[in-house]
């Protein structure tokens, strides 16, 4: 399994790229902002063909770079119904005009775009992809994941990161479902399973479970609950 990364340069969100092995199919996720020409570079190095781009939720630093994407690969692009709506009209989910070029760029919307459903297993680029709904930091937040031979991955989007969570203030999060999706999703997950999120460094479970305050709470929480 060969998995390569980068942060974009704006904001910092991961952009992942997932295939069976060099000189294969792969599968890109989250093209954020400014992306195009460091994706290129790893696609060169790997000897790798897109088959599609995957979104684990709709904000648009991590979509910017997704009609660009793409068009120019002919292949379409994958996200939850419930974010969908961003992908035609991002602005109005950071309180801007519609048409407001962001960064200075202009935003497009991809033209060819699939519905990914909770609990779904999908097979993309000959890598085995499950998807999973994990609402709090957007209402259509998913998480996949995907078996190597080393230890299972999680792609957490904005989920979890190494020590923290994505924020919950802006239009469609909530704090109350973060907070279930923590417990329902990630809690009881695989200690060895190893973390790629949206943001930052790559963690284990094992590591957000003994050190990460909101997955301590949630546990602590949890038997009170019943989250």
């Amino acid at each position: 399994m060969l998995i390569a990364g980068f942060p974009a340069p704006a904001l910092g969100t991961n952009c992942w790229i997932v295939a069976p092995a060099a000189g294969e199919q792969c599968v890109i996720i989250d093209p954020g902002i400014g992306v195009v020409d460091q994706l290129e570079d790893v696609l060169t190095k790997h000897r790798l063909h897109p088959a599609a781009v995957i979104l684990t939720h709709g904000h648009i630093d991590h979509t910017f770079s997704v009609a660009p994407v793409c068009g120019a690969k002919d292949i379409p692009a994958y996200i939850h119904p419930a974010d969908a709506d961003q992908l035609a009209d991002p602005w109005s989910y950071i309180g801007a005009p519609k048409g407001t070029p962001m960064f200075g760029l202009e935003y497009t919307e991809p033209s060819d775009v699939k519905a990914l459903a909770d609990g779904e297993t999908i097979t993309l680029a000959g890598v085995e992809i499950t998807t999973t709904l994990a609402p709090g930091h957007t209402p259509g937040s998913l998480v996949f994941g995907v078996e190597t031979p080393d230890a299972p991955v999680l792609f957490s989007g904005d989920l979890l990161f190494a020590g923290s969570i994505g924020r919950v203030d802006l239009p469609g999060g909530s704090a109350q479902a973060m907070l279930e999706s923590l417990a329902r999703v990630v809690l009881p997950m695989d200690d060895a399973t190893v973390v790629k999120p949206g943001h930052g460094p790559d963690t284990t479970i094992a590591r957000e479970r003994a050190t990460n305050p909101y997955l301590l709470q949630v546990a602590t929480d949890l038997p009170r609950t019943g989250l």
